[in-house]
């Protein structure tokens, strides 16, 4: 497999032009209704797209991201762009673990800055240094440095297939994954379709599409999942019109976003305002400068298109489960509070092993970046058994 360094280096003409499509944006007439009920607040978007085309700095932000090495992959003919950290130390008759960790949409492989110096250097953290990983965090295809697929049906279970290609040209042929958002769809791909390769996944986000194995004497659905299809239900109503858009009909809104910043950022920026812990004030956990940094990195892209198309891929392959059907691999899960759906343990033990179980005491959908060092903490939990097995 050919690996190549990669260093991300934007021209300097990209960022000029990005500054002026924001300055000669066409601002959408407001409408009397309280802020954010009727999605991105008009005053919190001029105010964001004004730092970002004055004050804040991509070369800074560009310097940041290249502190993580990254690489270029020829994965069976997909280009795949990687972030590859090594663990810094580990303690003495033990190795590095091994990780491939998923990201999701509307995140991209910065999610985790944080969250891998929690991983790879637990004694900086003052955990232990035999729970130290190496950890691989792909682009998915479509998104960031990761060029779309060439062809149709690149779903979770291709994208899995990929990472054991990816994971083995590393040298790892054995590993552990873990994911949120789409990067929890590849996860359980990986555990149902190469049980021999991975050791346990490890998930804080359980993907809407996912239907158990109910076999005939467990058709009665539990009080507590009734509630919580209820839930999903609810929130698919008002919510989860993005979604709807991306899986139908991608081309139709890719064709504004691409074109417009400001836009962009409407669409990105109030789901991570609507699915963070942050009480309605989104800048009380993610700072503009890394709003942007992930913003910045869709628009330089021009990767929003191709990103939504993931969604029109599951939406075709679906995560469902026949009668009968198990994942015996083990599974831990993290239920973040504000996460956007909240799945009953019962509800994933009808298909999976749920070796491990943690209702969380903060954070919401963007874990990595709310919540790194509670999410580590799990992470290493989950896996500290399984290393045991791998050594």
């Amino acid at each position: 497999m050919q690996i190549d360094p990669f260093e991300i280096a934007i021209a300097d003409q990209d960022i000029d032009d990005l500054r002026r499509r924001i300055h000669a944006t066409r601002w959408a007439p407001t409408t009397p209704a309280p802020a954010w009920q009727q999605g991105a607040d008009p005053a919190w978007l001029r105010e964001l797209a004004s730092y970002w085309a004055g004050q804040f700095d991509w070369r800074a932000a560009e310097r940041r991201l290249n502190q993580l090495p990254q690489f270029l992959a020829d994965v069976n003919g997909q280009t795949v762009h990687f972030a590859h950290r090594r663990a810094a130390s580990v303690a003495p008759g033990f190795q590095a673990y091994p990780l491939v960790i998923t990201h999701g949409w509307p995140g991209s492989f910065f999610e985790f800055h944080a969250l891998l110096d929690q991983l790879c250097d637990p004694v900086a953290f003052g955990a232990d240094p035999a729970d130290a990983f190496d950890v691989v965090a792909p682009s998915l295809p479509g998104f960031a440095f990761s060029p779309a697929p060439a062809q149709a049906g690149m779903s979770a279970f291709q994208v899995a297939d990929l990472w054991v290609l990816l994971m083995r040209g590393l040298g790892y042929e054995r590993f552990g994954a873990q994911g949120g958002d789409l990067g929890a769809g590849v996860s359980i791909a990986l555990a149902a379709h190469h049980p021999r390769v991975v050791d346990g996944i490890h998930l804080n986000f359980l993907p809407s599409s996912y239907e158990p194995a109910i076999g005939a004497a467990q058709r009665e659905l539990t009080p507590a999942e009734q509630d919580y299809l209820r839930e999903k239900n609810d929130w698919a109503a008002l919510e989860g019109g993005y979604a709807h858009q991306h899986g139908t009909k991608p081309l139709t809104v890719a064709a504004s976003l691409n074109d417009s910043p400001v836009g962009l950022a409407a669409w990105i920026g109030e789901k991570f305002r609507a699915w963070s812990d942050c009480g309605g004030e989104v800048e009380s956990v993610f700072s503009k400068d890394d709003l942007l940094t992930n913003i910045s990195l869709y628009w330089f892209t021009q990767c929003i298109g191709p990103a939504m198309q993931m969604y029109w891929e599951n939406r075709l392959q679906p995560m469902r489960f026949s009668d009968g059907e198990r994942i015996d691999t083990p599974v831990g899960f993290a239920l973040f509070p504000k996460e956007i759906n909240h799945p009953p343990r019962s509800w994933l033990e009808r298909t999976f092993n749920v070796a491990q179980w943690s209702e969380m005491p903060a954070g919401g959908h963007f874990a990595a970046m709310e919540k790194p060092a509670l999410l580590a903490a799990e992470i290493r939990k989950f896996f500290r058994p399984l290393r045991q097995k791998a050594r």
